[in-house]
């Protein structure tokens, strides 16, 4: 099985997300160091909190240039909730500039009548790249679990995996380009559904470990 590395920069849930791993059949490592980034075969960016200090944590501890290196390298990588937004440019929710791997920016939801922000809860995936390794094996239109105000919005619209439908607003809730996948909501609190996305993930990790043998 892979070894998987959960960057630990002091704002992923990095226990939820670990456990998932495991399930999944994967060896999860939680680490801050870009020598154990570089050895693993696979790498997990989870976040819970603001775009700003996950920017700002991952500078400080020397982060940003490893993780552009694995993604350009072809390692597998899966963001996760903020893990996703902070690979965009920019956020309305803070100044920091993002590690612009994915061009485009992160928005604040609009407030209107008879929607919640936060986005808190389930709600299901429409698939826009149907054939995502993410998603083989779930069922048509699967329920997954969010908590988030902001969403990514790409330049270009190729790299959208799954959109969500929030009030009147249709936006993105995961991408997939190549070895980079990263998803808006958190796989690891979404029951079988969420569980068959980390396994995919782990299957996904472990057919380019056995490829490069």
């Amino acid at each position: 099985m892979p070894v998987i590395a959960v960057v630990d920069y002091d704002l992923g849930n990095l226990h939820s997300a670990c456990k998932g791993l495991e399930k999944a059949g994967a060896t999860p490592h939680i680490t801050d160091s870009p020598a154990e980034l570089e050895r693993a075969d696979a790498i997990v960016l989870p976040g819970v909190g603001a775009f700003d200090p996950a920017v700002q944590h991952l500078r400080s501890r020397q982060l940003e240039a490893p993780i552009k290196q694995a993604i350009a390298s072809g390692k597998p990588f899966l963001g996760i909730c903020l893990g996703l937004q902070i690979l965009f440019d920019s956020s309305e929710e803070g100044q920091e500039p993002g590690l612009g791997i994915i061009p485009g920016t992160v928005k604040r939801f609009r407030h209107e009548p008879g929607i919640t922000i936060p986005h808190m809860g389930w709600n299901q995936l429409q698939l826009t790249q149907p054939n995502s390794a993410l998603w083989q094996q779930l069922p048509v239109d699967p329920w997954v679990y969010f908590v988030h105000s902001y969403y990514v919005e790409p330049l270009d619209p190729m790299v959208r995996a799954a959109t969500i439908t929030h009030g009147s607003q249709t936006v993105t809730a995961a991408v997939a380009r190549d070895n980079l996948m990263a998803v808006q909501f958190h796989p690891e609190k979404s029951s079988d559904a969420g569980l068959r996305i980390l396994a995919n993930f782990v299957q996904f990790a472990t057919s380019r470990q056995l490829s490069r043998v």
